[in-house]
């Protein structure tokens, strides 16, 4: 029969109990790899919709978020209630459309809190609904600056900072439109493609400068952009009807993604196309 010291066996669920409960506190003093604390994120058309869910999901896990769009006062609604329940915000109105107001988005941003960590380029337009026979040059102009050039833009000023500082991150918000055709939304999707590509060169531009770019395409999201395409009831059910989830998404669900893409979660990932449209693209 083997022989086991009583002194031993004692010592052995101790020795235990001392492993567990530095296993815990090690736990407890490690941040979770979603925690953004310390980060400062700049989010376009951060006023409502996708871009809103953005600002709130990330203020909550510690970031602080410049909120971004057009008009001021929506603006400084979304931003108070951030601060309301403790975040912290600052508000820099922006038309994507104008080179000199993007620069002074970057620059306001990196001026109030000396870094950007994370550049979120959500805001986009698309004035044209119809075949892209018949699209005016002035709309189909107006898409690509606003979607693809204005992107440019913000990463042209925003990233050689980041850089500068060791590292960042981009998250561009694109679209399953830019993985499909469309009879009615051509042109828009044609932007969005482009920003997928977009998203893969400059992940390649800067990946070693430790700063990453990533994507986001949603599917129909509950939105005022994509009020058309989901208020009318018998548009909404074809929709759904072949969507694995049954049901289009809500904003609060990308702008988890996005929150994901800025985290260290994600730190080996850039250059890449994340799809969230609740399978609509697979079925």
């Amino acid at each position: 029969m083997p022989h086991y010291d009583r002194g031993t066996l004692g010592a052995e669920p101790a020795l235990g109990n001392m492993f567990t409960r530095q296993l815990k506190e090690t736990a407890g003093a490690m941040n979770s790899p979603f925690d953004l604390s310390g980060q400062v994120a700049v989010i376009t058309g951060s006023s409502k919709g996708i871009g809103r869910a953005a600002a709130e999901i990330m203020a909550s896990l510690g970031a602080k978020v410049v909120v971004s769009s057009r008009k001021a006062d929506a603006c400084e609604a979304v931003a108070a209630g951030i601060k309301k329940v403790g975040g912290e915000a600052l508000v820099i109105p922006c038309n994507i459309a104008r080179k000199e107001e993007v620069e002074g988005l970057v620059a306001g941003a990196l001026k109030h809190w000396g870094r950007i960590d994370t550049l979120v380029c959500n805001a986009a337009v698309n004035p044209y609904f119809g075949p892209l026979e018949k699209i005016p040059d002035e709309a189909f102009d107006k898409i690509m600056s606003s979607n693809i050039k204005s992107n440019l833009w913000l990463c042209n000023y925003a990233i050689p900072a980041m850089a500068e500082r060791g590292g960042g991150n981009v998250v561009i918000v694109s679209s399953i439109g830019g993985l499909r055709g469309s009879a009615q939304l051509g042109a828009y999707g044609i932007s969005k493609a482009a920003d997928m590509q977009l998203t893969r060169s400059l992940a390649v531009e800067w990946g070693a400068r430790n700063v990453r770019i990533n994507c986001v395409a949603p599917g129909l999201v509950k939105t005022d952009f994509a009020r058309a395409l989901w208020e009318d009831p018998e548009r909404l059910k074809r929709t759904v009807s072949t969507a694995p989830l049954r049901r289009i998404g809500e904003p609060r669900e990308i702008g988890g993604v996005i929150a994901f893409l800025a985290s260290t979660a994600a730190s080996f990932m850039t250059g890449t196309v994340i799809v969230a449209d609740g399978g609509v693209s697979i079925a």
